[in-house]
């Protein structure tokens, strides 16, 4: 096999597994508000980053020790797309959709879903590496077709479906990712053989369950660090969850009814997604240009406008529907920003013998901890303030108070990042363009 067929194969592995979660992620709260379910959506985005903290650890754990990588990505679809399929199967069996059933389903495919991004990046590395690639120059056009993968996934499910029946709006959605894992299943399988190691040292539960890593909070400057990701991470998975409902209730308002984005919320949402993949060629630049608090500043104010453009926006064309639009656009920045330079920091920072364990802490933190804290904090001021049974208008203005105090949170962050965190290692200001490629750091 060629490399620029190996690269070939290698993008495709990426585009199913991001396809594999676009095909609900942003969706799964418009299906969830019509099945009536709306109070309990942040739970299921919660528990995303509940079994983020220790999932990835236990089988990334197995995959090293004792079932290659390859393999081990293979099964984690395969139970992940069973129970997903699972979900599905149930929502179209039942008169009344139950919240208890639907999230023990839900909740065993995703805790072996996470854990398989990962893995995704480990075949990848090592597919590269044994052809003689550099991983640094390499990866990073593969993983754009992850985010196409997402983008693909997310325009088929909005616009599947008869009207009134779309995928974004019914447990199809869920059917859709449960086939995408399957093939992927299949299709992993096919990749290079991944190495395990041969290492006889027993392996502590701690060092299982990541728990270890902990230890870097010692250090004032990293424990600082690691507490403002966390503090920024309860913004990440917030529209992913309730930007699509917001927009779909626009429907319910007479004057906004024919607009073109209330009906598919999912294609505009879409968007940000776009927004990633021109971001990612911004970060260079801006890393060498502002450094890496700069650029993580510039993260926090793009989170303030992504909440701030949805409350004061609307769908109307000749109205607020640019508010929608630029909020997805400044989402790349919100995103990308936060994580790569994230990453990068970690990586300049932390101890040669540390860096593995800082940059598993720092994705524990903002994308477990922090995506936990924030999706559950959503869902009671959302529960809060737009209350089931009120008049769409009441509904509308609960949703737009909603989006406000979320970016009232976001700039408070930001302002008390610039007032107190330093950062005094030297170097970290100018960053080569090697060193500011995104390789395997970027998630939807």
């Amino acid at each position: 096999m060629n490399n620029s067929t190996l690269k070939l194969r290698l993008s495709l592995l990426n585009f199913m597994e991001f396809a594999i979660w676009g095909a609900y992620l942003t969706s799964l709260g418009n299906f969830l508000f019509k099945a009536g379910l709306g109070a309990q959506i942040g739970w299921f985005y919660a528990v995303q980053g509940i079994v983020s903290i220790f999932m990835p650890s236990i089988i990334g754990y197995i995959a090293d020790r004792k079932v290659p990588a390859q393999k081990m990505l293979s099964l984690c679809q395969l139970i992940g797309g069973l129970f997903m399929g699972a979900a599905g199967f149930y929502c179209m069996g039942a008169e009344t959709i139950q919240f208890a059933p639907l999230f023990t389903l839900y909740t065993i495919s995703v805790a072996f879903f996470m854990p398989s991004i990962g893995l995704n990046n480990s075949v990848a590395f090592n597919a590269l590496t044994k052809a003689g690639e550099d991983t640094v120059s390499a990866f990073p056009p593969i993983r754009i077709w992850g985010t196409i993968g997402f983008i693909c996934s997310m325009l088929f499910v909005n616009y599947a479906g008869p009207v009134g029946s779309k995928f974004q709006t019914s447990y199809y959605q869920l059917f859709t990712s449960a086939f995408l894992s399957l093939l992927m299943a299949a299709y992993a399988l096919t990749m290079p053989a991944c190495p395990t190691s041969k290492s006889s040292k027993p392996a502590t539960l701690i060092d299982i369950l990541g728990l270890r890593s902990f230890t870097l909070f010692k250090d004032r400057k990293m424990a600082i660090f690691f507490i403002f990701s966390m503090l920024l991470g309860v913004s990440l998975q917030i529209t992913n969850g309730y930007a699509n409902p917001f927009i779909t209730s626009f429907e319910n308002i007479p004057e906004f009814a024919d607009a073109w984005a209330a009906k598919n919320a999912n294609a505009l949402i879409s968007l940000s997604q776009v927004s990633e993949t021109l971001c990612i060629l911004l970060i260079p630049f801006c890393l060498k240009r502002f450094g890496i608090k700069g650029v993580m500043l510039m993260s926090m104010v793009a989170w303030v406008l992504r909440f701030g453009l949805f409350g004061a926006g609307n769908p109307e064309l000749t109205g607020g529907l640019w508010m929608f639009v630029l909020s997805c656009i400044v989402y790349g920045v919100a995103f990308d920003f936060f994580n790569v330079s994230g990453g990068l920091y970690v990586d300049k920072v932390a101890s040669a013998e540390n860096r593995s364990s800082a940059q598993g802490l720092f994705m524990t933190m903002t994308n477990g901890l922090g995506a936990t804290f924030g999706t559950i904090g959503a869902m009671l001021i959302v529960n809060h303030y737009v209350v089931d049974g009120d008049a769409p208008a009441t509904q509308l203005e609960g949703w737009r108070s909603c989006w406000y105090i979320f970016a009232g949170y976001a700039a408070v962050v930001a302002v008390l990042f610039a007032l107190i965190f330093r950062d005094n290692s030297k170097g970290n200001a100018q960053v080569s363009e090697a060193d500011a490629d995104p390789a395997g750091m970027v998630e939807e």
